[in-house]
């Protein structure tokens, strides 16, 4: 269901801050924006900021990742920099950058993205 709910807002712009439960605001989504509104089409209510929902479920190893789970990137060893929500196939749905709309990337073969991965967490509560 979080997946589909993020599918659904292939195209829309980034915007900084943007997202909510109910869907874009100010017309777009940042990448946490479009994860709490995908875990919302689910029944499960996120924070808007990816440091806190990097701890907001419990962790999944790369190998078990299932569609639906946050993967988190960036942020050296402080919080996540950057989330998305997996598709499955190495593939995540995210609102990458101002400038940029929300779009599925192939990160599990990507160095830019492998570089950066910190982990993944399936929602919960």
């Amino acid at each position: 269901m979080a997946v589909a709910a993020a599918l659904r807002q292939l195209g829309r712009p980034y915007v900084w801050g943007g997202g909510s439960s109910a869907g874009p605001t100010r017309g777009g989504f940042d990448c946490s924006g479009l994860a709490l509104h995908a875990w919302a089409r689910a029944g499960v209510r996120l924070t808007h900021y990816t440091g806190s929902q990097f701890r907001q479920g419990r962790r999944v190893p790369f190998s078990r990742l299932r569609p639906g789970d946050l993967v988190f990137f960036g942020g050296g060893t402080g919080d996540p920099a950057h989330v998305g929500v997996y598709a499955g196939g190495g593939r995540m749905i995210h609102a990458p950058r101002r400038g940029d709309v929300v779009k599925v990337t192939i990160f599990a073969t990507s160095s830019y993205y492998r570089a950066r991965y910190r982990g993944a967490i399936r929602p919960t509560g």
